[in-house]
């Protein structure tokens, strides 16, 4: 049986298409752009846009880089305060201090997040019928455990029967 071709995630994709781009606005890693919205989480990636680092003059120096951001102008006073949590989370990410401060330049963030979809809570009954089908694996001590299961199971059932 020949072996089976899976998609290829749309990642594999933008990290080489955007590499150059990225190198001349000066961001070293393409990582800071594609995944930028998990470096700092959502809310703050909604109204920020990394635009680009900007590394020392010297090259001996070991000064951290400056990154500079596009926020959102009625944003830019709580980006501002939120700066030490942002150069943080990058510089956890990347393992290393790569980014010393942040640079903010306001204007436009075009919407780059992509919106979430919100599963419906499985009903009562739904999650009856699934503790149903796990109480031939025997009883569990921590009832909470055992409701989680039967949430997940009501919610894999709901998503085959949309298959």
């Amino acid at each position: 049986m020949p072996p089976r071709s899976h998609p290829k995630p749309l990642a594999d994709f933008i990290d080489a298409t955007i590499a150059a781009s990225c190198k001349q606005r000066g961001l070293a890693s393409v990582e800071i752009v594609t995944r930028w919205a998990d470096i700092i989480g959502d809310d703050l990636a909604r109204r920020a846009q990394p635009i680009k680092l900007a590394w020392p003059s010297r090259p001996e120096s070991e000064e951290p880089g400056v990154l500079h951001v596009r926020v959102e102008g009625g944003y830019a006073i709580e980006l501002q305060h939120l700066a030490p949590v942002v150069i943080e989370r990058v510089n956890r990410y990347f393992g290393w201090r790569c980014i010393g401060r942040l640079s903010l330049r306001q204007g436009p963030v075009p919407s780059l997040a992509r919106p979430r979809r919100r599963r419906e809570e499985p009903g009562v009954e739904e999650c009856a019928r699934a503790g149903a089908r796990i109480e031939h694996f025997g009883t569990f001590e921590d009832p909470a455990l055992a409701a989680a299961l039967a949430r997940l199971g009501a919610l894999v059932a709901r998503d085959r029967a949309r298959r």
